[in-house]
């Protein structure tokens, strides 16, 4: 097969399937080492602090959307631009485009820790915390919090890792962090009985290992580019190209974080007037978020892997195959859609178990929130996934209005306004509603891109 694109370029000459698999399957288990960061430490403080530690990692959760937003605002952004660049031949421009989403990593870390640092108790209570919760969620915050800037540039680092031609690595800087914060979980919380707080700090330990391992390969074992600090001076065309490629990814996180609060608050005050009282909802849906994560980080993955194919294509005039890699991994997401969405249906009692025992109140809120507001879990892929897509052509309005569908203009609006009427069950019920409207408003939109008469 004859290389298509500039230089040769594999992503532009080899099977699409065939590179699909080699950035999605790193990307897939680097998210999934993620989502292991909050699982393992939702499995220890939930067998040794009880329920209303789960319930306060479910107040603290805002703050990692709030993270990954920051992540993939400079990460994604990043990558596409660079990604973009290279395949128009543009070097010089792709360096530039990397060291200052570098920086801008870095930066926002910072600030959002300096924030949190000096506002905690407000914002526990503002999460949606009730008064039996609130400690538990201070301390563990407390210390999380000093981890938000390697949480950060890990996250966002390993998308220009990826970009760069790294994979691989990327996988390896996640994989490392989550060990070393599973085997401190296990020392911290279950032998040294530091409870919470033991937790929290094996979770920043991981997350600074992860940091330095981004580091190390950015500054000497770049494979693309030659990354030095003048790269990194930051200039405002080149954050502003970076953020808006990375706007979509972001917004998407933002508008979880909002609607995460909103759940919160919903599920404190209604379930106050439920015969499931003030805690048990916010405890069980910290537990099944996470565990929702999981089936996610497929999603994600195979979405970030899809990234540096669609975007190099694109720019290099392939649009065969851009439709190609988009149709491949919906193929794949799908697949692995239904699977979790058996899972969810039959399972949701074990799988609630795996996290601390409840009373029966707990695991019948736990088994109607998995059955019903996550029962289009078969049609999530769609959205996350053409979302991603659009900001990979360079088209980043597009993919912003996506991101958003799903939390801000479906989700979050029913949230306040089903319960008025159905009490808790609106809650459940304002899932599935707008799961399967973004799903709808995804594949018009994209469907419609297709059939511009490049793609023919």
């Amino acid at each position: 097969m004859k290389p298509q694109g500039k230089g040769g370029n594999p992503l532009g000459a080899l099977p699409v399937n065939l590179l699909l698999a080699k950035f999605a399957i790193p990307s897939i288990i680097a998210m999934l080492v993620g989502s292991l960061y909050n699982i393992v430490d939702q499995y220890f403080i939930g067998n040794s602090v009880g329920y209303l530690g789960n319930a306060a990692t479910n107040v603290a959760f805002p703050l990692t959307p709030s993270c990954i937003a920051i992540a993939l605002l400079f990460g994604i952004g990043g990558a596409s631009a660079f990604n973009l660049a290279m395949g128009a031949g543009d070097k010089e421009t792709a360096e530039h485009y990397m060291g200052n989403a570098l920086f801008s990593l870095v930066a926002g870390g910072l600030l959002l820790l300096i924030f949190v640092q000096l506002n905690i108790t407000k914002l526990i209570y503002f999460f949606g915390a009730t008064p039996n919760v609130a400690p538990y969620a201070i301390s563990y915050i407390s210390i999380t919090s000093l981890g938000f800037p390697f949480l950060i540039l890990t996250s966002g680092g390993c998308h220009l890792v990826r970009a760069d031609g790294s994979p691989a690595f990327s996988m390896f800087c996640n994989l490392v962090g989550a060990i070393v914060n599973t085997i401190l979980d296990y020392t911290f919380v279950f032998v040294l009985n530091w409870g919470i707080q033991g937790a929290a700090l094996a979770t920043i330990i991981g997350q600074i290992v992860s940091a330095l391992m981004v580091i190390i390969y950015l500054a000497k074992f770049s494979r693309t580019v030659n990354l030095h600090i003048r790269h990194m001076i930051p200039k405002g065309h080149y954050i502003g190209r970076v953020a808006s490629l990375g706007t979509a990814p972001c917004s998407n996180q933002l508008a979880m974080m909002v609607v995460q609060i909103a759940l919160n608050n919903s599920l404190t005050y209604y379930g106050g007037q439920s015969v499931y009282g003030n805690d048990i909802p916010l405890a069980c849906v910290g537990v099944i978020s996470k565990v929702n994560m999981i089936f996610m980080s497929f999603v994600i993955g195979i979405s970030q892997g899809s990234q540096p194919l669609i975007s190099f294509n694109y720019g290099a005039k392939n649009f065969d195959r851009v439709k190609q890699t988009y149709r491949s991994a919906l193929m794949v997401a799908g697949t692995i859609a239904v699977i979790a969405f058996i899972m969810f249906q039959v399972f949701p009692r074990n799988i609630t178990s795996v996290f601390g025992d409840g009373s029966p109140e707990y695991y019948g809120f736990a088994i109607r929130y998995f059955r019903i507001f996550l029962f289009f879990t078969f049609l999530n892929f769609i959205q996350p996934l053409t979302s991603n897509a659009f900001t990979a052509i360079g088209k980043p309005v597009q993919g912003m209005f996506l991101s958003l569908t799903r939390q801000t203009i479906f989700l979050l609006p029913l949230i306040l306004v089903l319960p008025l009427f159905m009490g808790i069950d609106g809650i459940l019920f304002a899932g599935p509603i707008a799961d399967f409207s973004a799903a709808v408003v995804s594949f018009v939109m994209i469907r419609i891109e297709f059939q511009k008469e490049q793609y023919r």
